[in-house]
């Protein structure tokens, strides 16, 4: 058999492959540089040296452990745990530290902020709104006109047991239902909402006003008072502010005293732990509204 004859290019001096590209371009028969054999065999080595030693192949019944036993979910549950660590000194301090003192301890503050901010994005945000501006229903927590009281330890007691809600100790407040239960007739709810917006300046229809006046008086006074300035222990809303949880419009306030309406916040004691409600009350009151 005969041998075939290597072919050399004459310009380079290297042997060819024997394969030619578009009619004359020899293809050459280059080695592969010496750096990038040695690297090509180091990540062979490396590859094996890592499914030695850490999780690498799956199998039937699971997977290779690797000899040093890595595990990711345990590395993050170790990364969760220092992060409780590093934060069980302030915890601590928030639980022992009364809410009204709180304001004192710049580093405790700045803790209960960003602690508060957290938790409140989590759990109160759906409804009250990421900046808590609140919607129709749902309360502003950043201005200062507080249903059930805004002092610093209102709040944290609102939160714990929240507003009828199934906790044995919510707050509860439940106005009539002055037009679904027939305690007034249409046009006597008419008046007392034309009053009730007079508060405020809101209403142009004075007769109308000055009837619903007297049905406010008869009807309204013991819980929202003989100003309609509210009660906050019993959780009656100021209604000469201006400011509506169910809107200004007429309507609304007729349906809000036919209805009664009864918003519900869920109870949260049980649900977080006390240093986060502790935390989520102070980010609440330093919003801007506390009292």
């Amino acid at each position: 058999a005969s041998m075939t004859k290597k072919e050399i290019d004459q310009t380079s001096g290297v042997e060819t492959t024997g394969h030619v590209w578009d009619h004359d371009l020899k293809e050459l028969n280059n080695p592969l540089p010496r750096w990038w054999l040695l690297v090509f065999y180091a990540t062979i080595i490396w590859a094996i040296g890592y499914w030695v030693l850490y999780p690498a192949w799956p199998g039937i019944n699971g997977y290779t452990k690797g000899m040093l036993g890595y595990s990711s979910r345990a590395a993050v549950t170790q990364e969760v745990q220092a992060g409780k660590d590093a934060r069980s000194e302030f915890r601590k301090a928030l639980a022992e530290t009364p809410l009204d003192q709180v304001t004192t301890k710049p580093e405790l503050l700045r803790f209960a902020k960003a602690s508060g901010k957290a938790a409140f994005g989590e759990n109160c945000a759906p409804c009250h709104g990421q900046g808590a501006q609140g919607f129709i229903g749902y309360p502003n927590l950043n201005d200062d006109d507080w249903i059930w009281g805004g002092s610093v330890d209102d709040i944290y007691h609102t939160i714990q047991v929240g507003i009828r809600s199934t906790h044995e100790e919510t707050r509860q407040m439940m106005m009539p239902r002055f037009g679904v239960d027939q305690l007034l007739e249409a046009n006597q709810i008419g008046d007392v909402a034309e009053y009730v917006l007079s508060l405020s300046g809101q209403s142009e229809k004075a007769e109308a006003a000055e009837r619903g006046k007297a049905i406010f008086a008869e009807q309204c006074v013991s819980c929202h008072g003989e100003k309609g300035e509210g009660n906050p222990a019993m959780g009656a809303p100021n209604l000469a502010d201006a400011i509506w949880l169910y809107g200004a419009k007429k309507e609304q306030v007729v349906k809000s005293i036919s209805t009664g309406r009864g918003g519900m916040m869920p109870a949260w004691q049980g649900r977080l732990d006390d240093p986060t409600i502790r935390a989520l009350s102070v980010y609440v009151a330093s919003l801007g509204g506390a009292k």
